[in-house]
């Protein structure tokens, strides 16, 4: 039984989602305090977790920032009474792995989960990406199945969201990939335009990957298209 962690200080938010994941065969663990969730999913594993934004003692996205500092890849879905572009690209660009604007629906909630976890889990081979479970660039080993990257033999810690663009643009090596077509595949959102996020999380795979981030050798900028996967010239 999968479990998840969900913090919210609204009593009916909390009653709402524990119903509806609970008749899905989930486990639920509520928790209302900011400082409590965030000790909490350092100290226990959790599959998922369920946060709001604006919480006691500490606010969601500091929450989500400290877990990800802490090495925490629990996928995160962030929830917020803000319907604020803004706040969701903040949100995305320190790990969370979706973002739900209330009011939402019960159903709404469920689908995120279920996308973000098909995204998370091993994938089937499939024709058209000729997936296999390891994909080596250079001296870059992902394997998929366990969802772990080596540098030269070195392995790296990489957020969910980074595995998935570093994945996704070493199953395309050569080409190069606009920003609009990085969030759409990636983050699954239209943001009218705004490519920040796309260009933040290039920037943390670079410190990651890259032996000089000022002078990458693997993932490159293309100006005025996009980005380019490539394996480094000896």
């Amino acid at each position: 039984m999968k479990k998840i962690l969900v913090v919210d200080d609204e009593p009916s938010i909390v009653t709402l989602l524990t119903f509806n994941l609970e008749k899905e065969g989930y486990r639920v663990v509520s928790v209302a305090d900011g400082k409590e969730a965030f000790e909490l999913a350092v100290a226990e594993p959790f599959d998922f977790i369920i946060l709001d934004v604006m919480l006691p003692s500490m606010d969601g996205i500091e929450i989500t920032k400290k877990l990800r500092q802490e090495k925490v890849e629990t996928p995160i879905l962030v929830l917020t009474a803000k319907d604020d572009p803004i706040d969701r690209i903040l949100g995305l660009e320190i790990g969370a792995d979706d973002y739900l604007t209330k009011p939402f629906s019960p159903r709404e909630v469920l689908a995120r989960i279920k996308a973000i976890s098909r995204r998370l889990e091993p994938r089937a081979v499939r024709e058209e990406d000729h997936l296999a479970e390891i994909i080596q660039v250079g001296k870059i080993r992902a394997d998929l199945t366990n969802y772990q990257v080596t540098v030269a033999g070195e392995k790296i810690f990489l957020t969910p969201k980074e595995f998935e663009l570093l994945v996704y643009f070493m199953k395309r090596k050569g080409r190069v990939i606009d920003r609009d077509t990085l969030l759409n595949r990636i983050w699954n959102f239209d943001f009218d335009g705004q490519s920040r996020i796309v260009d933040v999380h290039i920037s943390h795979l670079r410190e990651k990957i890259e032996r000089d981030p000022k002078q990458p050798e693997y993932l490159l900028t293309v100006r005025g298209f996009g980005y380019k996967f490539q394996e480094p010239e000896k």
